[in-house]
């Protein structure tokens, strides 16, 4: 499939853009509603005229869609996650999935490709997934799906789980399509590290009341390591803990690391971003608030998976 058109709902800043353009598609729709994401996004992808911007996708009519092979949609996982209540489909957030499945209904895309946190699979039992893979299969759709971790499959060095559903119109395309394989894991920290973007706020120190508690935890630095409010915890595995949508609410949620030049600290907004995998071409608002970014990349995906998953879809079809 030499040049395909593939539309981004819940595109955040366009990790799955990145990913399907690189394998030859062009993206016709982007849906995005946080106004930060969408000055992030405006920032590194210029519009051209064959390209549709919308907001809210309960707002999204599919007159307004142009003709698209693909469907890309990493809907909101917080209702499903075991960080958050866990509401899933009662949950308003996870009722815009039911949209996802209308413009599937009304657009009948060659493709789908979906994207969530590990916890949908087993949340309320198994059944809300069983639900999810039943509404699709009703709309003429052979499935695939899969737990792809981000430090097995994609060698980027974050311990990162989500849950793939692959469809296609085609049942002999789903025959074809497989998932990555593991791959070992060859980069470290030290590959996504870059303490040139550590700004003083990034530093722990005494203005921190938590900081005498972490200063006798944090004594290594070839890992990661979690402030959980009351205790800090070690990332075992030597590789960046997942990082999640709510870092940018607080401290704790960002990992700490143990930089020889600035002595303990958080990650960096542009180590995030390495982290997900983004090119070091990505551009990063300069007078946007950290805990915008971080809550960015936290949303985000790692782009060398979603690049593994792009390149086997287009094979196929």
């Amino acid at each position: 499939m030499d040049k395909f058109k593939f539309i981004d709902l819940f595109a955040g800043i366009g990790g799955f853009r990145i990913a399907f353009e690189g394998v030859g598609g062009e993206c016709v729709l982007t849906c995005e509603w946080d106004k930060y994401a969408i000055e992030t996004y405006k920032l590194n992808y210029k519009p051209n005229h064959n390209h549709v911007f919308a907001g809210d996708i309960c707002d999204l009519t599919s007159e307004n869609i142009p003709d698209f092979d693909i469907l890309l949609a990493g809907f909101p996982c917080q209702p499903y996650s075991i960080a958050g209540y866990r509401d899933g489909l009662k949950d308003e957030r996870g009722q815009v999935f039911f949209e996802v499945l209308r413009i599937i209904k009304d657009k009948q895309p060659r493709a789908i490709l979906l994207e969530n946190v590990k916890g949908l699979l087993n949340h309320d039992n198994g059944r809300t997934f069983a639900y999810i893979l039943d509404e699709l299969e009703k709309l003429g759709y052979s499935l695939k799906h899969e737990v792809l971790n981000s430090m097995t499959h994609a060698n980027i060095p974050q311990n990162r789980e989500r849950v793939f559903i692959v469809g296609f119109k085609n049942s002999e395309s789903a025959d074809r399509f497989k998932f990555p394989k593991k791959v070992k894991l060859s980069k470290t920290i030290h590959d996504c590290l870059d303490n040139t973007t550590a700004k003083p706020n990034h530093i722990y120190d005494e203005r921190y009341d938590c900081f005498q508690e972490i200063k006798k935890a944090v004594t290594k630095s070839d890992t990661l390591y979690q402030w959980r409010r009351q205790y800090v915890r070690e990332n075992k595995s030597k590789a960046c803990p997942t990082l999640t949508a709510n870092m940018g609410s607080g401290g704790h949620n960002v990992p700490l690391v143990l930089d020889q030049l600035h002595g303990i600290r958080k990650l960096t907004p542009r180590e995030c971003a390495n982290f997900q995998g983004f090119p070091k071409t990505f551009k990063l608002p300069k007078e946007m608030a950290d805990s915008k970014l971080y809550h960015q990349f936290g949303n985000s995906v790692t782009v060398p998976l979603i690049s593994k998953i792009a390149k086997a879809m287009a094979k196929v079809l």
